[in-house]
């Protein structure tokens, strides 16, 4: 595998000769080391994406759709590689390293289906003498930043529709998982794409690099998922070349259980949610309201349930969570069950290291919390989740809004009027009924509030990528 940056149809070093090591969060020994960009290496791949841009544009929807189904089949032919090196990188168990895999291929897939469904329309004008005409183009040169807790997904969600419009880009992977996204770029070049269509800059440096991103007028929109935090930064910035902006930003997602839920199924549910990728996913279940009626049930079997999973390296056989990403995220965990505890929280399973000096934590459930604890208030990223009872549907509507955020929530219920209600109710982008894995490439991703703009995935994802022209045309022969 190649281990330097894709730019302009070629595989180079960074300018300055640099590397950075990539690690194994589980095993914390290093697997590689990857090409470091610098700010000329970005602004050479600006360069090639806009240079490659008028003829990419114009290359039929047809031939754009044929490369990423030509793309799609690469990968879902190399899904065994593809996850057990996103396993090596990144720690999730290997089962849900297919399960990204099929699911970032399935961006590629759709959009490649999408390719030739970008319509335009016309519109009846107010003068005999004029014809309107509303047409849709490609933006241009995007750069897109990718996080590493879906080091694959969140590249074929922003690049497929980028791709498939006719748009250019760049591609800055997380640095802790840059070796999936070399991989996937490989499979690019394997299916022919031309060159500066598409780019790859692995980096260290994610504020000089961001920050040429967002200064250069050549790039015309900006992709980013991440915290909200760097996503308030990124909308200050880019407001200085009016960019175009995508972004995906923190979650803090409530699980709203009524009292006549499945029980069995509901645990189910929200243990696959807010457990899967050890909680290390933007639209994990950050919070549990359960209704005081079927409170102590519903603690006693997802208790149970929760002391059951297994914890281990993500590549072993029978293993149910694997490591968070690195010492930060642990001591995060630690502080949030620390404040809570001292404020009066009762741990019923967890709340510890799995294994000392390491990046492995106890699946963990919390009980007796309030609203004053840090937990409450942000996002954990860890496989740790609070409980809160309530009593009437209003009380859960309103702890359930009670956060800046507004990504995803879930509400579990059997009786479609009470549902309809919390739904309407809640203000949220995304929200599971009975379902806690909403997540698929033909449904608008995003959220409201603080959680984003903009939405990825299905028709919307597409027009993220496109402009509006409206031509007003005029001829006295149309008398």
């Amino acid at each position: 595998m190649n281990k330097k940056l894709y730019v302009n149809g070629v595989w180079i070093p960074a300018k300055e000769g640099k590397t950075f090591p990539v690690y194994n969060p589980a095993t914390k020994e290093v697997i590689a080391h990857v090409a470091d960009a610098g700010e000329s290496d970005v602004q050479k791949a600006i360069q090639a994406a806009s240079d490659a841009f008028p003829l990419w544009s114009r290359k039929t929807a047809l031939e754009r759709a044929e490369l990423l189904r030509d793309v799609y089949d690469k990968m879902v032919a190399i899904k065994e590689e593809l996850a057990y090196l996103m396993t090596l990188e990144q720690g999730k168990t290997l089962q849900e390293a297919r399960g990204e895999i099929q699911y970032a291929a399935d961006f590629i897939r759709w959009y490649s289906e999408e390719a030739s469904r970008v319509y335009g329309k016309t519109i009846p004008a107010s003068q005999t003498d004029k014809r309107i005409i509303v047409k849709k183009e490609p933006v241009g040169v995007v750069a897109a930043i990718t996080p590493w807790n879906f080091p694959a997904a969140m590249i074929t969600r922003k690049i497929g529709p980028a791709l498939a419009v006719g748009c250019t880009g760049i591609i800055k992977p997380a640095a802790e998982t840059p070796l999936t996204a070399i991989r996937i770029i490989e499979l690019f070049v394997e299916a022919g794409v031309p060159k500066g269509v598409i780019n790859l800059v692995t980096s260290t440096q994610s504020r000089k690099v961001g920050d040429v991103f967002l200064t250069d007028p050549r790039v015309r929109k900006v992709t980013f998922t991440g915290s909200t935090p760097v996503g308030k930064e990124i909308m200050q910035k880019a407001s200085t070349t009016m960019k175009n902006l995508s972004l995906e930003l923190g979650g803090h997602a409530p699980s709203i259980i009524l009292e006549d839920a499945d029980l069995e199924d509901t645990v189910n549910q929200v243990l696959q949610n807010k457990f899967r990728n050890a909680g290390q996913t933007c639209i994990s279940t950050n919070r549990i309201y359960v209704h005081e009626k079927i409170a102590g049930d519903f603690i006693q079997l997802f208790t149970e349930k929760v002391a059951h999973l297994k914890v281990g390296n993500g590549l072993d056989a029978g293993v149910d969570i694997g490591p968070v990403i690195h010492e930060n995220a642990v001591q995060k965990i630690e502080q949030q069950i620390k404040d809570a505890v001292e404020k009066g929280a009762l741990i019923t399973t967890g709340g510890n290291r799995h294994a000392q000096d390491s990046y492995f934590f106890q699946p963990t459930v919390l009980i007796d919390v309030n609203d004053d604890m840090l937990i409450q208030q942000e996002e954990t990223f860890g496989p740790v989740v609070p409980i809160q009872t309530f009593s009437s549907d209003q009380e859960a509507i309103q702890k359930a809004n009670g956060s800046p955020f507004g990504l995803a929530a879930y509400v579990y219920t059997n009786h479609i009027g009470r549902a309809t209600r919390l739904i309407e109710g809640l203000e949220y982008g995304i929200v599971g009924l009975n379902d806690g894995l909403p997540s698929t490439a033909q449904a608008p991703f995003g959220g409201y509030k603080e959680s984003g703009l903009g939405r990825e995935g299905g028709q919307e994802g597409l027009e993220a990528y496109l402009e509006t022209k409206y031509v007003s045309l005029r001829s006295p022969n149309f008398l």
